[in-house]
């Protein structure tokens, strides 16, 4: 998996508390809404890369059956 890239974003606190009340309300971190947004709207302009990984998951590994 290629080395993921950090970006500096300066938001309107309004819009970043907007934006960080969202994330929380569907379980992912700000920087995780963000890129989810971003996908969606390369996605809806027809940019979006063909070579594109999924967003990689956070938090706790899947419960796996023994």
């Amino acid at each position: 998996m290629a080395e993921r890239k950090g970006v500096l974003l300066r938001l309107d606190p309004a819009v970043h508390d907007a934006l960080a009340k969202w994330a929380a309300d569907e379980l992912r971190s700000t920087n995780a809404q963000i890129e989810f947004l971003l996908r969606h709207a390369l996605a809806d302009a027809g940019r979006l890369p063909s070579n594109l990984g999924r967003i990689p998951r956070r938090g706790r590994p899947a419960k796996t059956e023994d």
